[in-house]
């Protein structure tokens, strides 16, 4: 029930600007999405000591604003956007401006009223922004992969030099993690009870530390939820639709694809799951995607009795 006292504040993050708003109607104004505009922002948000502070993911804009949020000991919670543009919906708004957004997202506030999200420390963002980093890079040199097949000769060598760099590069930053997690233990018996699971590597691992801080704590469901890997029903009177995955952690997912496609050869576990489907017609996307299901569910178990895995 909200009291007078809350006061729910929604924040439409953009490249250059930051629109905020109060809910119920309350005071709206602009910043610029700079560490000087931030900076006149937390000190307006300090006087108004809100409940909570939502700002939408903006493709890595809002990185800055809700590191600064959270270190000013503020309560927020980076949405979904495809979840705020659903009470849009609902509720027939169908405008979108900047100003319309961030009075929509100080409403999601009001309405759903989602978890405060722990403050990260600055190990935290530093091996995250690493992994990420990696991915980045190992995107780039696919494609310059795919490139070089094709490249007329005159341009292969400017290829492989390009090639050359970002291996040297991804080396140097897999250093870094390495050097990272040694001076973290916590993080270094994570990644060793993860990657004791057949089929996950240490990138896998590590990523799943960065992406998944909820591992060993939720139950299966939630965190096959938190994912995207939870099936939902599509049903509607006597039809009963296809279960689909939504949403969820596309990073998470993804490291998860990988090592399923590994797990499905080498797994004790894993490959009878994926046989067995596709010996019942299955379609080999629906197979990988509940082996990737079935190996986030052994991770959870293994982080939250704080043990390495074992089969027998």
């Amino acid at each position: 029930m909200t009291t007078q006292n809350d006061r729910f504040v929604g924040i439409d993050v953009g490249m250059e600007q930051l629109d905020i708003a109060i809910a119920d109607g309350g005071e709206q104004w602009e910043e610029e999405n700079t560490t000087c505009g931030i900076k006149k922002l937390l000190a307006k948000l300090a006087d108004l000591s809100p409940t909570l502070v939502v700002l939408e993911a903006s493709g890595g804009y809002e990185t800055l604003l809700a590191s600064e949020l959270a270190s000013a000991d503020i309560p927020i919670h980076v949405a979904n956007p495809t979840r705020v543009r659903a009470l849009a919906k609902a509720e027939g708004q169908l405008a979108k401006t900047d100003k319309i957004d961030a009075r929509l997202i100080a409403r999601y506030a009001e309405i759903v009223r989602p978890k405060p999200r722990q403050e990260r420390k600055d190990a935290e963002i530093r091996l995250t922004a690493l992994i990420n980093r990696r991915l980045q890079l190992v995107e780039i040199r696919t494609a310059e992969r795919n490139r070089l097949r094709i490249a007329h000769e005159s341009i292969k060598e400017w290829i492989e030099k390009s090639i050359t760099r970002l291996n040297e590069d991804i080396s140097d930053i897999e250093a870094e993690i390495r050097a990272m997690l040694a001076d973290h233990q916590e993080w270094t018996e994570q990644v060793q009870r993860f990657t004791s699971v057949p089929g996950v590597g240490f990138i896998t691992a590590v990523s799943l530390v960065v992406h998944m801080p909820e591992l060993g704590v939720l139950n299966r469901q939630k965190i096959a939820s938190l994912a995207g890997l939870a099936p939902f029903n599509r049903d509607s009177g006597s039809k009963r639709g296809m279960r689909r995955i939504f949403g969820g952690r596309s990073a998470v997912r993804r490291v998860l694809y990988m090592s399923a496609l590994s797990g499905i050869k080498y797994n004790p576990v894993l490959k009878p799951i994926y046989d067995r489907l596709v010996e019942r017609g299955k379609p080999k996307k629906v197979a990988i995607t509940a082996c990737m299901r079935k190996l986030l569910t052994i991770l959870n178990a293994l982080e939250r009795k704080q043990e390495v895995w074992h089969f027998s």
